[in-house]
Formats: C-alpha cells, structure tokens, sequence
C-alpha cells in the first residue's frame, strides 16, 4: 500500500461559475467558490481526508492585498469546505504569487542587484494572509514563498491572534524547478519579469536544502516539505531523519509527464503512478500531496 490518505490540492477561481478544465493538467480544474465545497465532498467519499487550496483572486496588485481580503477567494472556500465537510482537513497555500500583477511571491523593490522579493516586507505579509486563512478555519497553513525567517515569523503571528492550534506545514525545501510550468498555468502566477531563483534553492544545492529544513524546524515548523517530489528522493531521505514529518509534493510537472504518456499509450497510469508514489512513502514521506490523489483513494479502496 503506498499512501492510503493523499493529500488532493484544488484551485479555487474567484471569476468563474463552472469548473474551468486545466489544459496542461489533464483530469484537473480550476473550480469556482460557489462549486468547492461539493467537490471536497465528493474527495471524502473517495477517501481523501486532506485538501491544499489555491486560490485564483478576481483583483491582483503590487501588494498582494487580495490574499488577506476577509472575502478573498481561499477564505471564502475554507469556510465553505468547513461548513460542508467539517473533519476534512483543510491546508491553505500562504503567498502571493497568485495575488500579485508581477507574479512574483511577496513584496518586490529595488535592492542592489535590481528589483527582487523583499524579505521583511514580504514576512507581513505572509502573517496577514496565515491569520485570514486561520479565521476562515484552516486547519494547518503551508507558507511556500522560501523567505528567510517564514515560519518563526508565521508562528508568532498565528499564536498571538490565537491561532495557536493552527499548524504550519513549511515549504522547507522547495528546489527552482523545471516542473512547475502547469501549476503556472492553472493558478494564473507565472512572473511577468526576472525568475524565482534568488529565493527558491538551485537543484544542485543539496546542502542548501537541508540547512533550509532544519531552519524551520527550528522555528517550530509542524511539518517539512519537499518540492518536487520524484527527483530529489534523496533529500527527502535526508529530512526524513530530521525528526519533523515530511509532505512530499508530486507536482504539477510530475502530473502532467504521467497523464501525457499514458495518454499516448507509453505506460500504463495506475501502475505508474502507485509505483511513483510507493518510491516517494519508502524515501521517508509521511504525506504525499498528489494530484492523483481522488484516483489513489479509489484504487487503494478497491484492493481492500
């Protein structure tokens, strides 16, 4: 058996009334508010027991101020999804690349080698949006926007709100990927100029990454995560013994070389996929967030 409860992420799009299909990804969509809490219903029924919700805002600016609106897209599907399913729990992306009209993570100035993410700037941020999500009823929020300090800051803000039972899932090794192009796509967050690689880790840089985890272990993270998921099993190795319960996320580029192939008769889908995420649970994963998680829960059921 590889992960009998997946974690499922959605894309929930403020501008929409029908599911909008995700041409990159195919078998995902992006789901309109109104629509959210009827598909987290149909994800329990199937077995899935967690959620990752993204949000696409209606309203994007230099700031980012749409992803703490009391009204904004996420904090209106959380309470619905709390409503409606209350044991689902219910993880909620904290950043601002989908909120954002240049695309990048948080609050973006001049510094001395040109315009890029501003650190403590960004880190006011990424408290106004965890607490907005945390007053909604999300049960563990997952900063993804690599700034120095995220989770100590995040914690602190959480706690002094009252929020002190929220737990943080850190984007702690998070890698400059090649694998995020469909993502891009169907949460409408590519970047309009420069890249991510002056806050997310090189490929190359294993010592970064782990350094990266320990960090926000330190800081009191709840869980680690590593991301991509199926090219840096090795590192997922490696912050398995940190003593932190490790997310591994298959990504949207992962997703969509499966679908594809498949799609063309190359491999066989469930076979592929049950293996890949087999090898992800044995390199010491304790939660596997997949977009294949609906499928997973029925082929896992089926076998019981």
């Amino acid at each position: 058996q590889t992960c009998a409860l997946p974690i499922s992420p959605l894309f929930v799009d403020e501008t929409i009334t029908t599911p909008l299909a995700i041409e990159s990804m195919p078998g995902q969509f992006r789901y309109p508010v109104s629509g959210i809490a009827e598909v987290a219903a149909e994800l329990w029924k199937r077995g899935v027991r967690a959620i990752l919700i993204f949000g696409i805002p209606k309203d994007k600016d230099p700031f980012g101020c749409s992803a703490y609106h009391p009204e904004g897209v996420v904090q209106q599907a959380v309470s619905r999804v709390k409503a409606e399913v209350k044991e689902m729990v219910v993880i909620t992306d904290v950043c601002a690349c989908e909120y954002t009209d240049h695309g990048h993570c948080g609050i973006v100035g001049d510094t001395r080698c040109g315009p890029d993410l501003l650190n403590d700037p960004s880190l006011e941020l990424m408290n106004k949006i965890a607490i907005s999500h945390a007053e909604n009823g999300a049960d563990i929020v997952a900063p993804s926007c690599m700034l120095d300090g995220m989770v100590g800051s995040i914690r602190a803000a959480l706690d002094d709100a009252g929020f002190e039972d929220v737990l943080i899932m850190s984007y702690s090794t998070k890698f400059a990927s090649a694998l995020y192009g469909p993502f891009r796509e169907a949460a409408d967050s590519g970047f309009t100029y420069g890249d991510r690689t002056t806050y997310q880790i090189h490929p190359g840089n294993s010592r970064e990454a782990i350094l990266e985890s320990q960090m926000d272990a330190d800081e009191g993270a709840d869980i680690l995560m590593v991301k991509p998921a199926g090219f840096y099993l090795d590192i997922l190795a490696e912050i398995a013994t940190l003593g932190l319960p490790v997310a591994a996320y298959q990504v949207s580029g992962e997703y969509a070389m499966i679908k594809c192939a498949a799609a063309h008769g190359w491999i066989r889908e469930k076979e592929t996929v049950l293996e890949s995420l087999t090898s992800i649970k044995r390199a010491g994963a304790a939660l596997i967030i997949t977009y294949f998680a609906g499928d997973v829960a029925r082929w896992l059921d089926e076998k019981q």
